[in-house]
């Protein structure tokens, strides 16, 4: 990501479309599986989510008690293996073409609506938390927000959380939009908005739609923008979160911050 220093202009970098063409999960023998309701109950995903707590089960363990069933050729737990194989990864299945994951042999519109369900409530759960002022003084979970939002997008888009003085969420919005060759950023308008929102904190953020979340000279160029501009209507500038393909940083975090 690059701004353009005059007009402090984020050049946005084009997505490469990911090939999720529709793809039919063969059996690999002849023998069915056996169903999870039959594995041992200490091996078994419900059971040892109850038992052990969410944390302790695998991508691919959650992921089977959204899908609940799996085929005739696979068990739940294995079809859930293959999708995360076939679209590499958690991130990538949540993030792929609802037809692309619909015409998996196994899944369909029940299915898939469930795991997007399932991601809009943790989107709103963290959300609810950051509006009750329970998180926003923690990064980890900011920049969780953040990658929940922004990932998704296929074009770099730069964004803000508008802050209280108790560090509660007053708004959050998505400000500009990359198209194929830049996306404007202009101080003024994220200003504006938040004396709109009566700001006194803030929270940028912007994605890399096809590269790892590092912060590039550019990016520290803006936040240095940034925080000047804020300073001027006596705004603080808590942090830039950059979310990337490897995850999401803080620059607070990393001691980036002007």
């Amino acid at each position: 990501m690059t701004f353009l220093q005059d007009a402090s202009l984020l050049e946005a970098v084009p997505s490469t479309a990911s090939d999720h063409s529709m793809v039919s999960l063969q059996p690999a023998a002849s023998m069915k599986p056996q169903p999870v309701r039959d594995w041992p109950e200490a091996e078994r995903p419900r059971e040892r989510l109850l038992r052990q707590g969410a944390q302790v089960l695998s991508d691919a363990e959650l992921l089977a008690i959204f899908l609940r069933t799996g085929t005739q050729q696979h068990s739940v737990v294995s079809l859930a293996r293959l999708l995360l194989d076939r679209f590499h990864g958690l991130a990538g299945l949540l993030q792929a073409p609802p037809e692309a994951v619909m015409g998996m042999h196994g899944m369909g519109m029940a299915k898939y609506t469930h795991l997007m369900a399932a991601l809009e409530l943790g989107r709103r759960h963290t959300e609810s938390q950051l509006q009750a002022g329970l998180g926003l003084s923690d990064p980890a979970l900011v920049k969780q927000y953040l990658a929940l939002q922004l990932r998704p997008e296929k074009r770099e888009v730069f964004a803000v959380l508008f802050l209280d003085s108790q560090l509660k969420l007053l708004a959050f919005e998505r400000l500009f939009f990359g198209s194929l060759t830049a996306c404007k950023v202009y101080l003024r308008e994220v200003l504006s908005r938040a004396l709109a929102h009566h700001a006194v904190q803030l929270i940028v953020a912007h994605n890399h739609p096809d590269a790892p979340a590092v912060a590039s000279r550019a990016d520290l160029h803006l936040t240095a923008e940034l925080q000047t501009a804020c300073d001027m209507l006596d705004i603080q500038l808590v942090d830039h979160i950059i979310v990337g393909t490897d995850g999401a940083i803080s620059l607070a975090e990393l001691g980036q911050m002007p």
